[in-house]
């Protein structure tokens, strides 16, 4: 279980299904039985075989999710097929094996056949899933899973292809043919995508069953016309249909056609057909900037073919198509010119290109031309010649030579993957390019002579590595995206770069030899991203980075730089923060994390992995952003007031000692309590700090938890800490939502009730002493207390030891923050449900009677002893507040606890209600006159709730005169 546990924690990776998965459930079963999960000794090797467009992806993605956590680790490749066609991107592949694997980068494989041994050696010790979806080549299998000696026991590999032939080679255990859907299944997939509802209006019925006969009941097919007949008059659907009747059954792609054929823009199409020979699997912003440049109107093309069903655009921002649709847009192509290639609008098979280009075949007729490692090494710059509207060049591998006037004056995409010379042709004229691409090139400058590129918004010279010196950026006055990764000659970025007014994104990874940035970079008001990462000889930022008042990402992850500007906390726009993976620190240098909460309309929580001198960071006026600080700490903490002012959260592990500066002291800090100020942000809640903690967590959603607290030999219970995660409705007023708990310790039989002010600090005696009052099989609950208003997504409770943990003990209680604000639950944590009826009643009329009308906004990830409290935009996606909050397991089936045996102590033991004697009444009447007495103080503006509450305390009452009375006699006195 533990085992399970923690490869749930590690992998949570749930990948998009299908917007309506409609008949998916079965097939998945189907599958799942093959896949014979239980039976843990062997290793089975499953296909999932179908013809393109039934499915096959869809089925496999769902498996993944569904058992992909029963194994210690799961990777999913999709569209090899595609991918593979790239010779560069085969080693990135094998690559991605071990990152998805063992949760890793630090791996790093150099070819595929040193790929081949290291993934042998690393998966042969795991028990792994391993999806390969749509392989065509044994040459793939064979560099990527090898064989069964490849895997760990009890591993399961499932290949999704059309291709019968290769599964049988590669020996599978079990093929599984995609069923085809049944009548039932078509009519309601095409419904959904025609309109938007299970099945068809009465008018439509007949219509709708010809269109699903029409499709041969491809999922596909059935997506596509549906999407495509959804704002179509029943006049026109009978012309589509009638269109359909001219075309064969077995003809899938033509039926697709007609999708393509009810674009009625011209530049939708030529999009279209764009992307399908030649951007897919590439950035949306990149392509739509390439074909912007063709005069198509990319960014409203692009979204009608999305609309249509023709195109998607996954969650990384990459355009996908599938392959029939693919196929489909060149067989287009190909109809154009059957049999002369040179005639045709586009051309992307190797075999007639070189043909062409040795043959000085090229027309005008050529607007976009790939070429990919040709058989031939050299070819001629002339067989460019009469390609004078060639717009889109794709070249890897290739050499030229020539005059490079020959090469189109329109072209406005250049990628050339290993570009052989050492500069750029001044002949070459380059004046319309909107992006140059020029990976792992020879170059030693890109240009000799400058020149005016206006149209130029792309330039990436990555793995460059002779390339000693940047271009005049003066010359390229509209650049957008500058990408000089892995360029380790290159020692000085140009001074010019300061002009460039419309920069965007600025990534010089792994420059090695870059020793600093030009002080002019500061002045980029527009740049949003820059990346530094691996620049090791680069040491410090400037203060003039405040300039960059665009600037949301900010990653400078293994450089030399140990110190944070004090302008870093002025940046408004600021998104995410990494300073990280370096050696050295001084004493007052630490390693920590910082989030910082940026303003709710943008959304945008910034995380900032950083090595800085707290003593360095700002004045409060500086820092009404900064809101959280988690601290990693090798060394000592120093926190001043100011910094203290604006923190909702201090969260300091294996820190030797806390800090203040003069101008405030650690208890100071400590003893700030849980109040809003007037802008409505928290001050500072501290955590434990200790070198030796570490803690086991328990979760729940909804409102209240009970746990068993368990046995750690050799460990001391320090504390115990309370998240929770609640909502508030849209329209409150103030964010004041949490009012109190209550602490049950069913074992014990005892309660202690809390308020909000009760909270104060880590020191809390009150707290402290309920922490020392728990034992080893002591079962605990806590319930918390919100106002109106509010739902409790989660409760989560964890328990903070002395000693480090038994690491598998460890790892079997720790889950990331992003479960505990997205109120995902995991069930592997046993959790009984509390089976004292007197005391849960008792407990859950206190919380009604705790409940005062407050208002506030938002959701809030919050801790109780010490309190925490973490304001979370309602829209703002849940993985982005994800970090490293230690959260917990969830329990999901409760266990009812089954009554002591005759003779075991009951202290050991859940208490009956029999078993509830004089010391808990004392304790509940005492709570009674507690909770009397706060009403009494509150202002007149509750005064209608108090008469509610009276109302209340006479149930109450009754409820207690139905427990039953202990012998003590102490018990009767009390209740008179």
């Amino acid at each position: 279980n533990i085992v399970e546990h923690v490869t749930r924690l590690l992998d949570r990776t749930q990948l998009f299904v299908a917007e309506h998965p409609v008949g998916v459930e079965s097939r998945v079963e189907a599958v799942t039985k093959l896949l014979n999960i239980q039976k843990a000794e062997d290793v089975l090797l499953l296909g999932i075989w179908g013809m393109g467009g039934t499915g096959k992806t869809t089925i496999a993605k769902s498996i993944y999710n569904k058992v992909g956590r029963k194994f210690e680790g799961r990777s999913f490749l999709l569209g090899i097929r595609e991918f593979w066609e790239t010779h560069t991107n085969q080693v990135s592949l094998q690559q991605q094996v071990l990152c998805d694997v063992y949760k890793t980068t630090a791996l790093k494989i150099r070819d595929i056949e040193s790929g081949k041994n290291i993934l042998k050696e690393k998966l042969s010790k795991n028990r792994v899933l391993f999806v390969l979806d749509d392989v065509d080549e044994l040459d793939q299998l064979k560099a990527l899973c090898g064989n069964r000696e490849w895997f760990g026991p009890g591993s399961r590999i499932i290949i999704t292809t059309r291709d019968m032939d290769l599964l049988r080679s590669c020996g599978v255990d079990q093929v599984y043919t995609i069923e085809e859907m049944d009548e039932s299944e078509s009519l309601e997939l095409f419904s959904w995508h025609a309109f938007k509802q299970p099945s068809p209006t009465e008018d439509y019925a007949t219509h709708s069953a010809d269109v699903i006969a029409y499709s041969g009941k491809l999922p596909l097919a059935l997506e596509v016309l549906g999407s495509y007949l959804s704002n179509c008059e029943i006049t026109e659907w009978q012309k589509v249909l009638e269109k359909l009747k001219c075309i064969p059954h077995d003809q899938v792609q033509k039926k697709l056609k007609v999708s393509f054929d009810g674009l009625k823009d011209f530049t939708e199409k030529q999009i279209f057909l764009d992307i399908s020979c030649f951007f897919i699997g590439m950035d949306k912003k990149d392509v739509t900037a390439i074909l912007n440049g063709c005069g198509f109107f990319a960014d409203i093309g692009i979204k009608v073919l999305v609309e249509r069903a023709l195109l998607t655009v996954d969650n990384r921002n990459k355009l996908r198509m599938h392959d029939l649709l693919r196929d489909m847009g060149r067989q287009i192509i190909y109809e154009e010119s059957p049999s002369d290639p040179e005639k045709r609008s586009r051309l992307w098979r190797c075999d007639e290109v070189q043909d062409i280009l040795s043959r000085d075949k090229g027309t005008e007729a050529v607007k976009g031309l790939a070429l990919e490692f040709p058989r031939k090494d050299c070819l001629e710059t002339k067989a460019f010649k009469k390609m004078n509207k060639l717009r889109l060049l794709r070249l890897a591998g290739v050499k030229l030579e020539g005059d490079f006037k020959y090469l189109s004056g329109d072209l406005r995409w250049l990628y050339w993957h290993g570009f052989p010379e050492t500069y750029t042709p001044a002949e070459f004229q380059q004046g319309s390019l909107v992006a140059i691409e020029l990976k792992y090139s020879k170059l030693n400058k890109i240009w000799n002579t400058s020149q005016m590129l206006e149209n130029l918004k792309n330039l990436n010279l990555s793995h460059s590595l002779d390339l000693a010196e940047t271009p005049n950026f003066s010359y390229l006055p509209n650049l957008e995206k500058l990408v000089l990764k892995d360029c380790p000659s290159l020692s000085t970025v140009s001074h010019s770069i300061g002009s460039l007014h419309k920069l965007l994104l600025i990534n010089l990874t792994d420059c090695t030899g870059l020793r600093k940035l030009p002080r002019s970079i500061y002045k980029l008001k527009s740049l949003e991203t820059l990346i530094l990462s691996g620049c090791s000889k680069i040491d410090k930022l400037e203060e003039d980075l405040e300039q960059m008042e665009s600037l949301i990402t900010l990653i400078a992850d293994k450089t030399g730089i140990t110190k944070v500007p004090f302008s870093i906390v002025r940046l408004k726009s600021i998104g995410y923060i990494s300073l990280s993976g370096f050696e050295g620190f001084s004493r007052d240098v630490f390693p920590s994390l910082i989030r910082s909460w940026m303003s709710p309309s943008n959304n945008v929580i910034s995380l900032v992995q950083t090595s800085v001198s707290m003593s360095s960071l700002g004045t409060s006026k500086d820092l009404q952003k900064l809101r959280i600080i988690c601290a990693k700490c090798d060394s000592e903490l120093q926190l001043t007031r100011d910094i203290a002012r604006f923190l909702e959260v201090l969260k300091a592990t294996n820190c030797q000692n806390l800090e203040a500066s003069a101008s405030s002291t650690a208890s100071e800090i400590s003893d700030m309590h849980a109040s809003p100020t007037a802008d409505g942000t928290w001050d500072l809640f501290l955590l434990g700090c200790d070198n030796k903690s570490d803690w086991l967590t328990f979760s729940c959603k909804g409102c209240s938890i009970i746990f068993d607290v368990p046995t750690m030999k050799g460990s001391y219970l320090k504390s115990m800490m309370l998240y929770i995660v609640y909502y508030s409705c849209s329209e409150n007023i103030t964010s004041e939502g949490f009012q109190g708990m209550l602490i049950i310790n069913y074992t014990k039989t005892t309660i202690h009730a809390y308020k909000t002010d009760t909270l104060t600090s880590f020191d809390d005696e009150d707290w402290q002493s309920i922490t020392s009052n728990l034992e080893p099989g002591n079962k605990v609950g806590v319930m918390v207390v919100f106002g109106e208003g509010f739902i409790v997504e989660k409760t989560i409770v964890s328990l903070l030891y002395d000693e480090p943990l038994d690491k598998e003990m460890e790892r079997s209680h720790l889950i990331d923050e992003e479960d505990l604000v997205s109120g995902n639950d995991n069930k592997n944590v046993s959790v009984s449900c509390g089976d004292n009826e007197a005391i849960n009643r008792f407990a859950e009329e206190m919380v009604n009677h705790m409940q005062i009308t407050m208002y506030g906004g938002g959701i809030y990830a919050d801790a109780v002893g010490p309190l925490q409290l973490v304001p979370h935009d309602p829209d703002q996606p849940a993985e982005a507040v994800a970090e490293e909050i230690p959260a917990a397991e969830a329990y999901g089936d409760q266990e009812q606890q089954v009554p002591p045996p005759e003779g075991q102590p009951e202290q050991q033991a859940t208490a009956a209600p029999e078993a509830i004697g004089s010391a808990l009444g004392a304790q509940i009447l005492d709570a009674f006159r507690e909770l009397r007495a706060d009403f009494f103080q509150l202002e007149q503006t509750v005064t209608a709730r108090l008469n509610a509450v009276e109302v209340r305390l006479v149930v109450l009452e009754d409820a207690i005169a139905e427990i039953p009375r202990g012998s003590n006699s102490e018990f009767t006195a009390v209740e008179s």
